[in-house]
């Protein structure tokens, strides 16, 4: 088969390499039929993911057909369509029973593309299959359900369920990326009284106000009268940087909730100077994937309208590099989501 290995920082190859095999009874092995390249996966290209080995397939998110499955898995068959979730669960430790699949005790967590070949291939096998895919619901394409893999549960769990998001809710979301703008779409099933995004692209913006935000700006007047007045109920942080998690700071209320949803790349400083009296509650943490089914089933066609505009570009396999290059200028050129899929489809 083909898949996108890596060689070292900097380092990606579209080549041929062995197709994958089952090597646990609790294994499937998948046709890849739609992946995707996230903030993740541009981080272990980068080099700033030491568990990554040269010569791993990269990619955690996808969409496939179940081709073999291990003597020990009984909730998926061959020919089933699946979706992949980016975290594995054994479904069997204390951690997993309580839905906290990103801390697997029994060898799960973060594995595909990380520890163990991912999904930027051809055919991946796939640890853990009976907790770690889903049937693909019939009605639903697969550019659409690739977000099912990460994006949309770490916007809800991460973010709105962290948060405490409820109805009446003052919610402010910086950064408006996938998860951002997913976040925001899946804050709005809980009724909040208003939510707010906020980024520094102007298209970025422009997508956010399409999907729903009530106000979509630069960080401006609405935050520096939410910063001196009342503050936010919760403040979702998608951006990742220094300076964003700052604002959230500054704007979240006395006894409110920032919700971190970022992958942080560089050290940002806590000004408990300013928030020991404001009774402030910061929840960080590893999307686990276990509301995945929730979703599945909560999330309307109209919400499934909505978030396919996440998906921005389209591309086959063997242009993966390129891929990766529309992610690295997304914010730029207001890129989402890139698909990617077999020249067949």
């Amino acid at each position: 088969m083909h898949a996108f290995i890596y060689h070292g920082p900097g380092d990606g190859r579209w080549e041929s390499v062995d197709d994958p095999r089952i090597e646990q009874p609790t294994d499937a092995l998948v046709r890849v039929e739609a992946t995707t390249v996230c903030v993740g996966d541009q981080h272990a290209l980068d080099g700033a993911v030491p568990d990554v080995r040269p010569g791993t397939v990269l990619g955690h998110e996808a969409v496939g057909e179940i081709i073999e499955v291990g003597p020990e898995v009984h909730t998926v068959v061959p020919r089933d369509e699946v979706i992949l979730s980016s975290i594995s669960s054994c479904g069997q430790c204390v951690p997993c029973r309580e839905g906290a699949y990103g801390q697997c005790a029994r060898g799960g967590g973060w594995l595909l593309g990380h520890e163990v070949n991912g999904t930027q291939a051809e055919y991946v096998r796939v640890p853990f299959a009976d907790h770690s895919t889903h049937k693909l619901p019939y009605s639903l394409d697969r550019d659409t359900a690739v977000l099912f893999s990460e994006v949309l549960p770490a916007a809800f769990e991460l973010g709105v369920r962290n948060g405490k998001v409820h109805p009446g809710s003052v919610v402010v979301v910086v950064g408006a990326g996938p998860v951002g703008l997913a976040a925001l779409v899946i804050a709005g099933i809980y009724s909040p009284a208003q939510v707010i995004s906020v980024d520094l692209s102007p298209s970025r913006l422009a997508t956010a106000a399409g999907m729903g935000a009530d106000s979509a700006e630069l960080p401006g007047s609405l935050i520096a009268d939410l910063s001196d007045g009342p503050g936010a109920d919760v403040v979702i942080e998608a951006a990742g940087g220094s300076d964003s998690f700052s604002l959230c700071t500054r704007v979240v209320r006395s006894g409110g909730h920032i919700a971190n949803i970022a992958m942080h790349g560089t050290s940002v400083t806590l000004h408990l100077e300013d928030l020991w009296r404001k009774n402030v509650t910061i929840s960080t943490g590893q999307v686990d994937t276990s509301s995945t089914p929730w979703l599945l089933d909560v999330l309307t066609p109209d919400h499934l309208k909505t978030l396919s505009r996440l998906v921005t570009r389209r591309f086959d396999f063997d242009e993966m590099r390129q891929a990766y290059t529309v992610l690295s200028h997304g914010v730029e050129t207001g890129a989402l989501r890139t698909v990617l899929r077999p020249a067949r489809y």
